[in-house]
């Protein structure tokens, strides 16, 4: 199991910078969150993959700023939306591929969304079959103002799908929607491809590891009872911490759990 940190803790630090960061603070593991069109291509993205290469980093995942369209994108009644948003992921999978990366994160449609769950299950398959032939799971977040932030939802979404479908774990995001992050790790079990991981007190839901009430015995306990084998991502906001060292100290924590 790896542990490692998002460069969107530095968010809105430039992506390459917070990849830099994160190297400098000795994290080896990382998810990149790409922020712009530029950071795809050219001279951002040779800085960003030289930047990997020259600290040793290992890039499990990516979450794509394009989250934000994807409800008009990749679910909405436009097909010739959904084939442009292809081709766009299919570049996140090409540069997935030279850096090795396995992981790409879904939210999928909101909540308000008008799209029914077969034909989501359906543009979701296709996605998730075009990601395979590069080599990544796209993997489907639990988001607290999406379709994905129900229970009910996800549940429908594994069974439907059986084994061609992933999910992402994000804990901050189970309390936004009202869920047990337990819940949702025995609902979904081994389709759970990744975590990001914080902690919380009664006053924020987003804060540093190891500083909260998180279980995280009890988390570590079904992980291993699932057989969980995927990675595991420290991502915080900005405003959930004040220094760079309550980054470090965070993965120390994960890293003596897990």
């Amino acid at each position: 199991m790896k542990i490692g940190a998002s460069t969107a803790c530095f968010y809105p630090l430039e992506t390459e910078k917070a990849l830099k960061r994160l190297a400098e603070a000795e994290i080896k593991n990382v998810e990149i969150f790409f922020n712009a069109d530029c950071e795809l291509t050219g001279k951002v993205f040779e800085e960003i993959k030289e930047i990997t290469k020259e600290n040793g980093l290992s890039v499990l995942s990516v979450h794509p700023y394009t989250s934000a369209v994807e409800t008009m994108s990749l679910f909405g009644d436009y097909p010739r939306r959904f084939d442009s948003m292809m081709d766009t992921y299919k570049r996140y999978f090409e540069i997935m591929c030279s850096l090795k990366a396995k992981v790409f994160v879904l939210h999928g449609a909101l909540k308000s969304a008008a799209v029914s769950s077969e034909l989501y299950f359906e543009r979701y398959l296709k996605l998730f079959e075009v990601g395979k032939s590069f080599g990544v799971t796209v993997a489907q977040e639990n988001v607290s103002y999406c379709k994905s932030g129900s229970r009910e939802f996800i549940s429908l979404m594994k069974n439907s799908l059986g084994d061609k479908c992933g999910f992402v774990l994000d804990v901050k995001q189970a309390l936004r929607s009202g869920l047990s992050a337990f819940d949702i790790l025995e609902e979904l079990g081994s389709s759970i491809v990744h975590c990001h991981l914080s902690d919380y007190n009664d006053k924020t839901d987003c804060i540093p590891v190891g500083k909260g009430s998180f279980d995280f015995g009890r988390f570590k306990d079904i992980l291993d009872r699932i057989g969980y084998k995927g990675s595991i991502i420290l991502e915080l906001y900005k405003n959930g911490y004040e220094s760079i060292e309550e980054i470090k100290e965070s993965i120390a924590y994960m890293e003596k759990f897990f």
